[in-house]
């Protein structure tokens, strides 16, 4: 794998505001006032390498996307084949018949035209453009619509290992960062992993969506993701702007000279903002100084004109809400809260005194709950449960102390209060003659660095950074245990600490039973031990010929090896092999003694991975199977495992029994 210094190459930006509008070609534009854009006022100043925009594609036409390529066209392994693809299924709608009205020229309704295109440009032909390095943003716009069920799939999974990669190198980096100041190497300020995990990505042309500005919803990209960094949404192409907070097709880039929104950030930067929910009143950006005053009076050009135009034409705006969020890496989160319409836009002295543009939007029906609200909606239920859902508690802790954070109990759909008949198990019960192997501690009092015993067991390297984050996945962590000298607070010590976060069992119309969690769980992030009765291979033939289900881990699909899998990144990247485990030939039985962890789930598209951990014995044949988010988690969302191979208890565990 390529080392990190490598990074280097990619210094955080230098921290000053930058005024334009995101793309290189604006320079030409004096539209925008000599004062701050609406910038988001937790977030640094950053400055982005321009972009180029030396052949702009100037149809902005909406393609219908009936007409979808195969798979197999596709090559699955580049999750960036996605540009080809998407390009692929917008081709067939370009030669439409076109039709007047009222002297303009419009595209035939089956075409779904976004803006007027004018005559010269309506048989304007797409180039499927090729993998390049650092792609400029593109000016054509399109809107995404009509996918199966399949194609939802594709996207969401396009998006999942975008955002892993970015996590994955984001951590990364600032464990390398920390590594190099521990030897006194680095003077400089700290590395902002955000910034350069998404320069990184960027030369390796790696951001989502850049070869098409969609209009609506980003494929794979659902309501309620969250984001910790401002960079992510750039990277997956929810919002192109750095710090300001109307992303937007300039005019010059327009086929018809007319600005387009595609996208606004809510976050109170904005003196005059309100904000109820389903409607908002979005202060236009403009004639702020660098304090978030209001010192002079905003016109109606740039992203507060994109914002008109896009009122007049119909267009919907994606609206992502930021705001202060204790445990965030970057004290912030963004939240994807669905489309809205813009349906009204005018003129008022603000509180400061200056004119400002206002614009009223209001939530498209027919949407999922919005993130912010589910964000809001658990914190209330970490506090207040019974005053939030007066029926439906079971038990607040079926755990009964165990857990070092109560394990909540929730049915409001029938009286099956199974969870409640079952010991819980904390831990996972290993037979006597696995402890006979309890190997060597490492000597480290004070703390253990890379020198130590156990970390030249983990082949030189710790498995988690100084946050517990998993750094990447491996086919075996040895943590330090209780034959090692080092603290508890060791960074070698994650997952035999327990749960951390606040977790509900609930009753499920879909899956019988499943798990969510009232805290926002970050990429990486312990959560759980999936516990049972270890049996060997013996016992478990004896327990089969009775009838009993069993949970077999060897079953579990390798998700492991998908975190921290940066091949995108270095050529010369191999997954690692390293310690090498033998074949899991044992069994859980968790028909009386279980956990939480036991209610999961199957998806083929899971939140959560399965990671062998070794910290109480040496025996590499019975590890403790630990898990780990894979992504973001927001809260109430349902937490899955790939089960591997199916059979009765995929998803069914607590049902079966």
């Amino acid at each position: 794998m390529g080392s990190l210094i490598d990074l280097n190459l990619y210094p955080d930006p230098p921290n000053t505001t930058t005024i334009a509008t995101g793309y290189a070609d604006t320079a030409a534009i004096s539209i925008i006032p000599k004062v701050e854009p609406k910038l988001e006022p937790l977030d640094e100043s950053v400055d982005v390498p321009p972009e180029s925009n030396s052949n702009p594609i100037l149809g902005l036409i909406s393609q219908p996307t009936t007409a979808l390529v195969e798979h197999s066209e596709v090559d699955e392994s580049n999750v960036y084949s996605e540009y080809n693809r998407i390009s692929e299924m917008f081709r067939t709608a370009f030669a439409k018949d076109m039709e007047t009205y009222d002297e303009i020229q419009a595209t035939d309704p089956d075409a779904q035209a976004i803006v007027p295109v004018p005559e010269e440009n309506q048989l304007s032909t797409v180039v499927v453009p090729s993998r390049r390095k650092n792609p400029s943003r593109s000016s054509e716009l399109v809107r995404v619509t009509n996918l199966g069920i399949e194609d939802e799939r594709y996207f969401r999974d396009v998006v999942r290992k975008t955002r892993m990669i970015y996590d994955s190198l984001r951590v990364l980096v600032v464990m390398e960062d920390d590594k190099r100041r521990s030897f006194g190497i680095v003077s400089t300020p700290r590395a902002r992993g955000d910034l350069k995990a998404s320069a990184v990505m960027k030369d390796r042309g790696l951001w989502l969506n850049r070869d098409k500005r969609i209009v609506g919803e980003i494929p794979g990209v659902h309501v309620g993701d969250v984001f910790f960094f401002r960079m992510e949404l750039c990277v997956v192409g929810m919002h192109g702007q750095v710090q300001a907070g109307i992303d937007y097709l300039t005019s010059n880039q327009s086929s018809n000279r007319e600005p387009i929104a595609t996208s606004v950030i809510v976050s109170g930067g904005y003196e005059d903002d309100e904000d109820a929910g389903d409607v908002i009143v979005y202060t236009g950006h403009g004639g702020q100084d660098k304090n978030n005053k209001q010192v002079v009076h905003q016109k109606l050009e740039g992203g507060n004109l994109a914002m008109e135009r896009s009122m007049h034409y119909g267009i919907e705006v994606r609206v992502i809400r930021g705001f202060k969020y204790e445990g965030s890496p970057s004290g912030k989160v963004y939240v994807y809260d669905g489309l809205y319409k813009i349906i009204e836009a005018w003129f008022d002295v603000g509180k400061s005194g200056f004119g400002v543009y206002k614009f009223k939007l209001v939530r498209m029906e027919n949407q999922t709950e919005m993130g912010s609200a589910l964000l809001k909606l658990a914190e209330n239920l970490r506090t207040k449960p019974l005053e939030v859902r007066p029926v439906g508690y079971i038990s607040f802790d079926i755990s009964m102390k165990k857990e070092n954070i109560p394990v909540f109990l929730f049915n409001d759909i029938d009286n099956n209060h199974e969870p409640m008949y079952y010991d819980y198990l904390k831990t996972s019960v290993f037979p006597p003659f696995v402890y006979h192997q309890v190997g060597g501690g490492c000597m480290c009092v004070s703390g253990c660095s890379k020198d130590c015993f156990c970390a030249q067991k983990n082949g030189g390297e710790f498995a988690y950074d100084s946050n517990g984050l998993l750094v990447r996945g491996k086919p075996l962590i040895f943590e330090c245990g209780p034959f090692c000298r080092c603290p508890p607070n060791c960074q070698n010590r994650v997952s035999q600490k327990g749960v951390r976060n606040r977790f509900e069992v609930f009753r499920s119309r879909e899956t019988g039973w499943g798990v969510r969690s009232l805290d926002l769980i970050q990429a990486g992030s312990f959560i759980c031990e999936y516990s049972g009765v270890v049996l060997t291979r013996e016992q478990a033939q004896l327990f089969t010929m009775n009838g009993d289900s069993l949970i077999y881990p060897n079953r579990f699909s390798e998700r492991w090896a998908e975190w921290g899998d940066l091949s995108q990144i270095f050529s010369d990247y191999v997954k690692p092999s390293y310690p090498c485990v033998p074949p899991l030939d044992f069994a859980m039985d968790v028909s009386r003694m279980r956990n939480l962890a036991c209610y999961m789930s199957h998806s083929s598209s899971p939140n959560v991975l399965v990671q062998l951990v070794l910290y109480d014995h040496s025996n590499l044949a019975f590890p403790h199977l630990m898990l780990f988010a894979m992504e973001n988690i927001p809260p109430l969302r349902e937490l899955s495992i790939d089960y591997g191979q199916a059979d009765e208890w995929m998803g069914k565990l607590s049902i079966t029994n």
